[in-house]
């Protein structure tokens, strides 16, 4: 075999590797997700406390995400990852763990540190993959992040539905995702730092010309966290559902997520990136009309199904459209990031905080209200003449973050 040929053996492994990674990532949000009744009666904590405590996962990303381009810079990408998805998926025991809001608050700081620092350095992997193959693959591996997370919920599902304490859940949940992890690591590209290369800064300002296009983001990623971490809540204590069909809403949610997602690059190529948004924000707000109108639990279910399929392939388009909207596509790609990290990890903590202060419905109204900014907005991502997200060249790579 030739030595390029033995490369793109490689880089192909490679790319299979980083996708079971984030199947493993997703795995352990859908798993910790299907279980916030049980951890919010377990600890004693109302709406708005529970929103409190949702913050804490924000401000751990916040303050770590930072931290992982220097712990890849000195340890190399493949060591960085292992340790870094293993300290993932460790710390989906801490919640479940926490007695009252005094010891959820910082299992939940430790919780949503983990996930961030494993978030940049997963998909920095999968960039690099993507620009060695020549095309795009980012879509595909926020499919696998989507189908992991539908198989921890699934399990999830399964064990409320059997009444199991969730600490014997998360316990044996994380055992079988670490091991699976640090195996599918194994295979990673192992990259490495130039001789005398200097450490990443450690923080971006987004450029103005970011700023819209990151606002569309914004909108579907709160859309995203609210009802990933807000929808079994919602069944449960605003329908008055079981536990098991709680915990089913989520596992509904995140199957139409991870299928629109797989389908997403071909609807894109035919119907462009503009109208696929504007038809996916149609469909996330009548989604959402339908969430919280609903007098059944079923009604909510096929809400939250609508709105998991219009916002899923948002985000990749938006770092698409970033990567071509000014003289540095990388600083817009970074400050698009920015402003999506920062929605995913803050919706779920003011869902909670509006819920207390009126209702889950008003709550997941101002979810709607926000769906409607991707059908209004959606011709910001019309830009550089070019309405399409498919790579065609290897230095044309669009990053992203899993929603």
């Amino acid at each position: 075999m030739t030595a390029g040929g033995y490369e793109q053996r490689e880089v192909r492994r490679a790319r299979h590797a980083v996708a079971a990674v984030f199947a493993v990532h997703g795995a352990v949000t859908g798993s910790f997700a299907t279980r916030v009744p049980w951890i919010q009666d377990h600890a004693a904590v109302s709406a708005g406390q529970l929103g409190l405590a949702l913050a804490f996962p924000a401000l751990g990303a916040s303050l770590a995400m930072p931290l992982a381009g220097r712990i890849t810079h000195r340890f190399g990408a493949r060591n960085a990852l292992r340790g870094l998805i293993a300290l993932w998926t460790l710390a989906l025991v801490l919640p479940s763990l926490a007695p009252n809001l005094l010891t959820l608050c910082p299992a939940l700081f430790v919780y949503g540190a983990s996930a961030g620092m494993a978030d940049v350095t997963m998909n920095a992997l999968g960039v690099e993959v993507e620009n060695r193959l020549g095309r795009s693959i980012m879509s595909g591996l926020h499919g696998m992040w989507s189908a992991g997370a539908l198989l921890g919920s699934a399990a999830g599902t399964l064990a409320a539905h059997l009444g199991s304490d969730a600490r014997v859940h998360h316990a044996l949940a994380a055992a079988v995702l670490t091991v699976l992890g640090l195996a599918a690591c194994t295979w990673v590209l192992d990259l490495q730092p130039a001789e005398g290369e200097e450490p990443p800064p450690r923080f971006a300002l987004p450029p103005r010309s970011a700023l819209l296009i990151g606002a569309i983001g914004f909108c579907a990623v709160f859309a995203e966290g609210a009802s990933l971490d807000w929808s079994a809540v919602y069944l449960r204590h605003q329908l008055d559902s079981s536990a098991g069909l709680a915990a089913a809403c989520t596992t509904g949610f995140t199957l139409t997520m991870a299928l629109a997602r797989i389908a997403g690059d071909r609807v894109v190529d035919r119907f462009g990136s503009v109208r696929t948004v504007r038809a996916g924000g149609v469909l996330a707000v009548l989604g959402g009309l339908m969430i919280v109108s609903a007098g059944h639990p079923a009604v909510a279910m096929a809400g939250f199904a609508l709105t998991g399929l219009g916002i899923a392939v948002v985000v990749p388009l938006c770092f698409a459209a970033a990567g071509r909207s000014g003289p540095n596509p990388s600083q817009a790609i970074a400050g698009v990031a920015t402003i999506t990290y920062t929605s995913g990890l803050v919706a779920p903590s003011a869902i909670g905080g509006l819920a207390q202060a009126t209702s889950l419905v008003v709550s997941f109204g101002l979810v709607t209200v926000l769906s409607c900014g991707l059908a209004a907005f959606a011709g910001v991502l019309r830009t550089g003449g070019r309405d399409t997200v498919k790579v065609s060249r290897p230095d044309a790579a669009v990053p992203g973050p899993r929603p």
